[in-house]
């Protein structure tokens, strides 16, 4: 991430959907915190959630039949896979380490929702690998999905706050209950995306193809201008929104055919 690019951005002073509220006006967001937010940032049943929990104390990292609601869920994307769970990345990077399989190589393999046929089914036998989940909330746990024959290698999941476990299982079902958000409807912009020799599409992600002297920089401006914000990083994709306005697509449309 380029934090100098991010600090582009004027103050934020809410997010809701997937739209940015700023001191100089409004932001279609098409960085969606890496994916974490590709599903807004206030799903009603996340905040539920959060809500609930909290109101019953639950924010120490105490056992809790969360857990298992966790796993439950994420049994319902990753069928016959087993799990381990961590308090973040950097822990999760250190249990990868600590592992007896070659967990470095499979930091690298990322899934993420709504990719492309072709993408997805790749995963379908690689053993070892993390999932990038609509997590949009502070202290989201890091998840790594393991083929049954892995699960002795790498070592057991942390205790988790039940706060973060029950989020983190809404999160998933909200997944699950929008398909749809994978296939957005917008004509115009897929028009523009289909004869644009500048951006690779997979799925709802997309990836800017630079050209000449031309700097990431200069394309994550252009579009900050147009009322678009794109990953602070050439090395992360951009998301196609869950929504847009006539006006909006429109915009965007020809900010990709630019």
């Amino acid at each position: 991430m380029d934090t100098d690019l991010l600090r582009r951005l004027p103050p934020v002073l809410r997010a809701r959907g997937w739209r940015l509220y700023t001191t100089n006006g409004r932001l279609v967001d098409l960085w969606q915190s890496g994916g974490r937010a590709l599903l807004g940032h206030n799903p009603p049943g996340l905040l539920r959630s959060i809500k609930n929990s909290g109101e019953r104390g639950l924010f120490a990292p105490f056992p809790h039949s969360a857990e298992e609601r966790l796993y439950k869920a994420l049994g319902l994307l990753f069928p016959r896979r087993r799990f381990r769970l961590y308090k973040d990345e950097a822990s999760l990077d250190k249990m990868l380490t600590l592992s007896a399989a070659d967990g470095k190589a499979a930091i690298d393999k990322r899934w993420r929702p709504y990719l492309d046929k072709g993408a997805l089914a790749l995963f379908d036998t690689t053993p070892v690998f993390i999932p990038i989940l609509p997590f949009s909330f502070p202290g989201a746990p890091a998840v790594l999905v393991l083929d049954p024959a892995a699960d002795a290698e790498f070592p057991p999941s942390q205790v988790l706050s039940p706060l973060v476990l029950t989020a983190a299982a809404r999160s998933i079902y909200d997944l699950l209950a929008v398909p749809k958000r994978g296939n957005p409807y917008f004509p115009k912009v897929d028009k523009a995306l289909h004869i644009s020799c500048r951006w690779k599409r997979r799925g709802i992600y997309l990836s800017v193809v630079l050209g000449g002297g031309e700097t990431y920089a200069s394309v994550f401006q252009h579009f900050l201008e147009g009322g678009f914000l794109l990953p602070p990083g050439p090395e992360e994709n951009a998301i196609l929104p869950g929504e847009l306005s006539p006006g909006e697509q429109a915009k965007l449309a020809a900010l990709f055919g630019w």
